[in-house]
């Protein structure tokens, strides 16, 4: 049962602590909103935006709720992105992963780190903002689904396709991903590598462990592709991205009997990949490189394509946003394409985006946690970065 959040006035939200701990305390494990966009809604309406709740579903897929909040009718358009669900809470915690606890100057819970400690000082900028010097000479908004840590179908996707429809135009983004590998300031993403998953089932013909001359086994065939997807590296980078990486995620033949020769084997890889390939090209290529590898052997291979490698090249946002990080934390931020995936890859077909946020190091793991001091940080870049835009 989700915990009903107190009324935050627009004084209280200039600290990001009070809305953070209210998200959190909504279970909002992918799909289930469980009352975080309400409460986020009704505290950007608390400042000023109008707020535009949708629902998306599609055959097959959980329906996803999300939110467009925008202040301002006027351009340029800055755009806040993120999202407010959380991956499942899993073992191993010490606190109650929806308590929001404040420990030694941390803020414990699911998505304190990803994201709703970010999304909190995403408000508590914009609240500085206009207490300082009102309304911005053109609009923010803020885009939040509850859709990034799932399959991304009924989410940002599809916000963005509302957004167009509507006319609406983003300028600029940034996406609120915990970026930083240990300390804040340290990193800026500009890009990220494309994602593929890929699943191969090799078909044979059961039988009995002593005679495998009247059977056909199909992890023989397996090992041989497996080997030849392996063997070799994909590439050795470019210039703006890491070597792209094939990683064998499960092997499996589903065989609790010794002396049996299964019917079929599967196994599960991801690729992750840089912009010397596309999801094109690598689906090509796995199927010419399997079809070599069976020899004649039956098999399937099934992909799905997570998103395409994408930079942003360095220009006058990344630029905005490193001058913000240095002027709050004194840190010259590496701009980098490294990592996973994100919703980024749907927003750069709109606007110039990258990302910045919180530590990652506790993200998805038990007692996820944000520092106090980083929140507050955090805030002091969101806020010297709109500072900026809107100086422009």
């Amino acid at each position: 049962m989700t915990k009903p959040a107190a009324h935050l006035t627009a004084a209280a939200l200039v600290d990001p602590l009070p809305l953070a701990r209210d998200l959190i305390r909504c279970p909002s494990v992918t799909p289930e909103d469980a009352g975080a966009l309400d409460v986020l809604a009704s505290a950007l309406t608390e400042l000023g935006f109008q707020c535009h709740k949708m629902e998306f579903d599609e055959a097959g897929t959980p329906s996803v709720h999300n939110l467009y909040a925008r202040l301002g009718d006027s351009g340029p358009n800055f755009c806040f992105a993120g999202h407010t669900d959380v991956v499942p809470v899993g073992t191993g915690w010490t606190v109650d992963p929806f308590a929001a606890n404040v420990i030694d100057d941390h803020l414990y819970g699911r998505g304190a780190a990803d994201m709703k400690g970010a999304i909190a000082s995403f408000t508590a900028a914009v609240a500085r903002s206009i207490e300082d010097s009102g309304q911005p000479r053109g609009s923010i908004s803020l885009l939040i689904t509850g859709d990034e840590e799932g399959p991304a179908i009924n989410g940002t996707k599809k916000v963005l396709d509302w957004l167009a429809d509507r006319g609406e135009v983003l300028d600029a983004c940034l996406v609120g991903e915990p970026t930083n590998p240990t300390r804040l300031g340290e990193m800026i993403k500009i890009g990220r590598r494309g994602s593929l998953n890929g699943r191969i089932t090799v078909f044979g013909t059961q039988g009995h462990a002593a005679y495998p001359h009247l059977a056909d086994n199909p992890i023989t065939t397996m090992l041989r592709l497996l080997n030849a997807l392996t063997a070799e590296p994909l590439d050795s980078g470019t210039e703006t991205f890491q070597p792209s990486t094939l990683t064998l995620t499960s092997v499996d033949v589903g065989n609790d009997a010794t002396n049996v020769i299964p019917a079929d084997a599967r196994a599960m890889f991801n690729i992750r990949f840089n912009d010397d390939h596309t999801g094109e090209s690598l689906t090509t290529w796995l199927n010419e490189k399997l079809t070599d590898a069976a020899n004649g052997a039956d098999f399937d291979l099934d992909i799905q394509i997570s998103g395409e490698s994408f930079v942003t090249p360095p220009g006058p946002l990344s630029e905005m946003v490193s001058q913000a990080v240095t002027e709050v934390t004194g840190e010259t931020p590496e701009l980098s394409t490294s990592g996973g995936t994100s919703d980024a890859r749907f927003i750069r077909t709109a606007c110039p985006v990258c990302e910045f946020g919180l530590v990652g190091q506790t993200m998805h793991k038990a007692d996820e946690r944000a520092s106090i001091a980083d929140l507050e940080n955090l805030t002091k870049i969101y806020r010297h970065i709109l500072d900026h835009f809107f100086a422009t």
